[in-house]
Formats: C-alpha cells, structure tokens, sequence
C-alpha cells in the first residue's frame, strides 16, 4: 500500500479529523486575518485622538462615537445611504427588463452576445471608467453636445440648479455621480436577477397558463415573487459597493464627503484612526440591519 492510500485510509477512518484539516484553513483566515482585523476596528473606535499631541489615547472611551453623531458627520452618512439607496433602486428597474429578456426571451446566441454586454466593462480598469465618465459628463463632454443638439440644456441647467443634487456641471454634482455609480455596479444586478429568474420552472408558468391566468397576472403572482432573491442579492452587492466607494465621490463629486471619503482622509491626512474606524462600522452596521430585515421579509430564504 502506498504513502497516498495509507493516508486516504488513515483519514477515511477518521472523519472528523479529516473535516477539521479541510475546513481549518479557510476558518483560520476567516477568524483570525479578517474578523481578527474587523476586530480590530472596532475596538480602535474605542480610542480617541489627542488634538493637542495628534497621538491616539489607547484608552477606552465613548468619544470617538460621540463625535461620529454630531450634524457633520451624520450628514455624510445620510447622504452616502442615500445615494446607495437610489442607485440599488435605480439599478434594479434597469436590470429586471433585460434579465427578464435574457431569461425567457432571448434565444441562445443573443443570450451569450447580451452576457458579453454586461460583464465587458467589468474587463476594463475600474479607474479608467470612472474617469471616462468624468470626461462624458463634463461641459465641454460628448453627453452635454448631444443634449445641446436635441435643445435640451435648459433641462440639465435647471436639473444642475436644483439643490442638494445639482452643482456647477453634471461631472460635478450628486447627478453625475448617480449615473457613474449606476454604470458601475448596475452588472452586480444583472447577473443576480438573471440567474434567480433562469431558475423559475417553466411548469409554473404553463400551470399559470392553463389556469387562464393572463400573462400580467403571472409576472405579478409567479414571476416576481420568485425573483426577489435574485433583487435581494443584486442589492447586496449595489447597496454595499456604493456605501464603501471613495473613488467615484473624489473623481465626480463636490466638496460634500461620502463615507469612504470620510474614512480616507481621517485615516490619512488628519491621522485620526479612531473615527475613521468608527466610520468604517457605520456601512458594516447598514448592512447588517438590512440582511436582518431581508431575512425577517423571507427574501433570503431562496437565495
């Protein structure tokens, strides 16, 4: 008997001995290098930074927190889950048509042609998009000639006029923001919600069919309840990616700061740890009471 098959037998023998040297790797870096260092974080939110000496006090304290609540910097919470909040509802009623059509519509070249669509942009750089789209949404921008040529600038001037979402350009404002935003993560909703529908059986339908139920009638009672697993899992990705991106906020947006903003500058340039790690678990905690209430609503429960 050889070395491999004594080995084979010595560990088939020995079921829970051979779990523990398959599992326990991965769970050694699950719970010591990132829940260790998400550990980490949060006790560094309980520590505060001396203004006078600009080193951190390792002391435990609530004031760190304290000032995580004051107006400014709730007001950089409320509006990063805001824009979260509107690009996942946004990227969710682009991406149920075309994975609806990918699904039960388009045949089997067009549905490889429209998979090729969705995950090209994900080949490219992601800094080299985001910048592309600061130079479509500029003034001097392809996007802004074009609408010019359809004599629609009053439109973008008075949208850009508008507060809290307005600015001096499009590639300067919350708008501009939103569509870069949207580009970005709207393929983490298409593949979800295509795939959650892909697994619908076509037997429900012709049931539905046969019931004489009419086709709207079977989207609302068949088709769309079976979906949201895939829109919940599409929001996960959309709603999290958003609220912890720093990248399109600094290349198209103003001098309002989002979170990943918030969490980049206090770690950097004031050196302040530990608020920028209490801002840290401010997205982790979002997330949280979201899986809970998706859970509670029965929408993970087919995921």
């Amino acid at each position: 008997m050889s070395r491999l098959q004594a080995l084979s037998t010595f560990l088939y023998r020995r079921p829970r001995l051979a779990l523990a040297l398959l599992l326990g790797p991965p769970l050694l870096w699950l719970g010591v290098v990132y829940l260790g260092s998400l550990g980490a974080l949060l006790l560094q939110s309980f520590f505060q930074l001396d203004h006078y000496t600009g080193q951190v006090v390792r002391e435990p304290t609530l004031a760190t927190w304290r000032a995580l609540a004051s107006r400014a910097n709730l007001d950089i919470v409320l509006r990063t889950a805001g824009m979260a909040t509107a690009v996942t509802l946004a990227a969710a009623v682009l991406a149920f048509p075309l994975a609806f059509y990918m699904a039960f519509r388009a045949s089997r070249r067009v549905k490889a042609l429209l998979y090729l669509a969705v995950m090209l942009p994900l080949w490219s750089s992601y800094l080299v998009r985001v910048y592309a789209w600061k130079l479509i949404l500029a003034k001097e921008g392809i996007l802004t000639w074009f609408l010019a040529r359809l004599h629609l600038s009053g439109a973008v001037d008075g949208v850009l006029a508008l507060p809290w979402i307005g600015g001096p350009s499009l590639s300067l404002s919350p708008v501009g923001m939103f569509l870069a935003f949207l580009y970005v993560w709207l393929p983490y909703m298409v593949l979800p919600v295509e795939a959650a529908l892909e697994r619908v059986p076509r037997s429900l339908l012709e049931a539905s069919e046969d019931l004489g139920a009419q086709a709207g009638t079977t989207f609302r009672r068949v088709i769309l309840p079976l979906a949201v697993p895939g829109v919940v899992a599409g929001s996960l990705f959309t709603f999290s990616l958003t609220l912890g991106d720093f990248i399109v906020p600094s290349v198209l947006g103003n001098s309002s700061y989002f979170i990943g903003q918030a969490v980049l500058a206090h770690q950097g340039t004031s050196g302040n740890l530990p608020l920028a790690a209490a801002f840290t678990m401010v997205p982790m905690a979002v997330m949280a009471v979201y899986l809970l209430l998706a859970r509670r609503a029965g929408a993970l429960d087919a995921l």
